[in-house]
């Protein structure tokens, strides 16, 4: 017997403290927590998905009073003041990028490619971005991979035994992606089957996941 799951909202901790430093990210947490003291007014986070880019971009909009905004809105205009850009690279407003870079204000921008790979077609606007600060968020460790995780279900209320925790990150793609989506079909599945999330569960859901892929 299963039951309905209602799409409850999840509130995912995105303080400072909630967020989870490992090697891979350390230079880029040193960077935003040495606000104000940055040595150029610009700088960019690059990293793939979930991998805590607009963690990190949040805690420094708090710190900095910025806004933040999608690079995809970025259309018209330059707004005032501290700004975080998110999701820059293909499709951004260049020509409004550029102004931002060049009025000298506050900026923090967030893609998942680094500035030096954006396809930018603007002159100026490329030798800006391959000029930028840029700080990496990835590396996809063992232990940063648990804390995401232990995090995630954290985030859900949910305490996961630390075994059944390694067992679902070794089994999985080495993404942050992966892990975030597989913590949702879990926290699905315990609800819709009123199974609590132990073993068991994980290993269900690893063997329906390798059925769809094809595995």
């Amino acid at each position: 017997m299963t039951q309905l799951v209602l799409p409850l909202e999840v509130r995912s901790a995105s303080g400072r403290d909630d967020f989870i430093v490992a090697s891979g990210n350390q230079q880029a947490v040193a960077f935003i927590d040495s606000w104000p003291g940055w040595p150029a007014p610009a700088a960019a986070l690059y990293g793939p998905a979930a991998s805590g880019k607009s963690h990190l971009a949040a805690v420094w909009a708090q710190k900095a009073g910025a806004q933040i905004i999608a690079a995809a809105d970025l259309l018209q205009g330059v707004p005032d003041g501290p700004l975080v850009v998110e999701d820059a690279g293909a499709g951004v407003a260049e020509a409004s990028l550029f102004a931002l870079l060049e009025r000298g204000a506050p900026l923090l921008i967030t893609a998942q490619a680094p500035p030096s790979d954006w396809p930018v077609a603007l002159p100026d606007l490329g030798s800006r971005a391959r000029a930028l600060l840029a700080f990496p968020l990835w590396a996809p460790d063992e232990a940063l991979l648990m804390g995401l995780a232990v995090k995630l279900f954290t985030d859900r209320q949910l305490q996961v035994p630390e075994n059944v925790v390694l067992h679902m990150v070794r089994s999985l793609e080495r993404s942050p992606g992966a892990v975030r989506d597989f913590v949702a079909r879990a926290d699905a599945a315990a609800l819709a089957q009123k199974r609590p999330i132990n073993l068991s569960l994980i290993k269900d859901l690893l063997l329906e996941q390798g059925r769809l892929d094809g595995i």
